[in-house]
């Protein structure tokens, strides 16, 4: 967590500092636009040598909503979250119990794509 004021590319180097030791077998980084530039993939050469970051940009001459299929399986993954009515509000008064229900929605999704295949 940061504060509001910092930008996204700032507060994700913030971020990557502090996840480096999770997913140390992490190789390819997606981002959107606001990530590109010198500052933010200086900051990831310094924080992690081994770490591609991959820019997905909207193809050239396109116009309203386009499908990027990177940026899709998040935006998905976050709408199949949404789902649970418990993650729709902020309710709990400590990190690891939102953390601890965010994992039981995860498991709740991950089972029903296993359970009922199309």
């Amino acid at each position: 967590m940061h504060p509001a004021d910092i930008q996204d590319r700032d507060g994700g180097l913030y971020l990557l500092a502090t996840l480096q030791k999770t997913f140390p077998k992490l190789k390819t980084l997606f981002a959107d636009g606001a990530y590109q530039g010198p500052c933010f993939g200086q900051g990831v050469a310094a924080l992690r040598g081994d770490l591609t970051v991959v820019i997905v940009k909207r193809p050239a001459g396109t116009k309203g909503f386009t499908v990027l299929p990177q940026r899709w399986i998040v935006e998905r993954s976050l709408a199949w979250l949404n789902r649970c009515r418990r993650l729709a509000k902020d309710w709990e008064n400590l990190n690891l119990k939102a953390l601890a229900f965010l994992r039981l929605a995860s498991i709740r999704c991950m089972l029903r794509k296993l359970c009922n295949p199309k």
